[in-house]
């Protein structure tokens, strides 16, 4: 049996989920591709390339490598999760009840693998019957799309995010990314990976309307002795932080949440494009955005089931604190001004820590990449030129499902 766990940010990575984008990407144009959440269309064939370096470097390292495809393939074969997924992505509420039904029954009746892909990679009118069409009492609408293709589905760290002995499956902020949570739901409900494993659901696994209650991976730092520290970003926000803070305090998960404000613009979108922790000691980070004694405030447990807001205090004080260390190392972005805005912009604070001192990043940020060789961190580099325009770089691409704690504990 699998143990799913994620006890740190830089303890022995042992298994990790990706998506290996495809037909979702074909379908990025450069009229979809701003509403998609990408800044530009990119070449599929080399973004594939690039994505299955990325994958193999992770197989030379001992280190599991799940793609969400094949697990949502899976999944599928069930006929529950078939039908609670078909009624929640094709719902009557989306496309009305007479065109609905009939589209999701002759979706239900298709192979695993082929309604896999129309649920990541999106369904056009072009691809179904026309008798269903002709069921449809008004004209079909201008979108070639009667489900949006999810791209974003690459960056598998923000829809669901382990933590400890659980995990947070997230109200996603954005329109072009909700549908998202419910591929993970029905996957991690369902497929034999999963099903039957004890860990705890911590938020989003339930149907309803989170409102403004959102949170996404990228903003979650599992930074180890039960400890969290979760990014205020324009995806993240003290709504969904706080429902998130709650269960883990309850579930004896968690002891401390720190929470980090930050910007509210796309460049740093959440807090792992601006900070990430890469050996006991040592973190990452975008100064322009993070600053040693930036004051950042705790949430504790109150004792009755509830959380308590403590004042702000210096984020490396609380660091050295959480992690028991005398002196935090922090390496700051590479090159001059110019650079440094630059190598951020192309994720060179966004690298997947491995094991204590080594990290997976982009071959492209030169300076950073010269920056942690000197500190003594071990850089594995993949290609990024088409991947990093979709602004993700190797920590945005992977979650985590089995990770060591601090102390080489699982």
């Amino acid at each position: 049996m699998e143990r799913h766990y994620v006890g740190s940010e830089i303890g022995q990575l042992r298994t990790v989920l990706l998506h290996r984008p495809r037909l979702s990407l074909q379908r990025l144009t450069p009229s979809n591709c701003q509403e998609l959440l990408f800044d530009d269309v990119l070449c599929v064939e080399r973004a594939v390339e690039e994505h299955n370096q990325f994958a193999q470097l992770l197989r030379d390292q001992n280190i599991n490598v799940l793609l969400l495809s094949e697990l949502l393939t899976e999944t599928l074969e069930n006929p529950h999760a078939r039908k609670w997924l078909l009624e929640a992505q094709l719902s009557d509420y989306r496309l009305g009840p007479t065109f609905a039904q009939p589209l999701r029954e002759w979706l239900g009746e298709m192979p695993a693998d082929a309604l896999s892909r129309y649920l990541t990679g999106g369904l056009t009118w072009q691809e179904i019957p026309e008798s269903l069409i002709l069921q449809r009492i008004t004209p079909q609408a201008h979108s070639p799309f009667i489900t949006r293709p999810l791209p974003n589905h690459l960056f598998t760290r923000d829809t669901s995010c382990w933590i400890y002995q659980g995990v947070s499956i997230n109200p996603m902020a954005k329109a072009a990314r909700q549908r998202e949570t419910d591929n993970l739901r029905a996957i991690y409900r369902w497929h034999p990976l999963f099903q039957g494993n004890h860990y705890i659901n911590y938020y989003g696994d339930e149907e309803r309307r989170y409102d403004h209650a959102t949170l996404e991976g990228g903003d979650v730092l599992v930074i180890g002795n039960g400890a969290v520290l979760i990014g205020l970003s324009e995806r993240t926000t003290l709504q969904g932080v706080e429902f998130l803070a709650t269960s883990l305090f309850q579930h004896h998960q968690a002891n401390k949440i720190i929470l980090v404000e930050l910007p509210k613009h796309r460049s740093c979108m959440h807090l792992d494009t601006v900070m990430t922790h890469l050996d006991h000691d040592t973190f990452s980070i975008y100064p322009e955005v993070i600053q040693p004694n930036m004051p950042c405030w705790v949430l504790t447990p109150d004792g009755q089931g509830s959380i308590t807001h403590q004042s702000p205090r210096p984020l490396v004080k609380i660091l050295e604190e959480v992690l028991a260390v005398t002196e935090i190392r922090f390496i700051t972005t590479g090159g001059d001004i110019f650079e440094s805005e630059r190598e951020q912009w192309n994720d060179a604070n966004n690298v997947l820590t491995l094991r204590p001192g080594v990290v997976v990043g982009y071959d492209r940020n030169l300076r950073t990449n010269e920056k942690y060789d000197k500190a003594g961190i071990t850089v594995l580099t993949i290609r990024g030129d088409e991947l990093g325009r979709g602004r993700g770089g190797a920590r945005c691409m992977s979650c985590p499902i089995e990770r060591d704690g601090l102390e080489g504990n699982r």
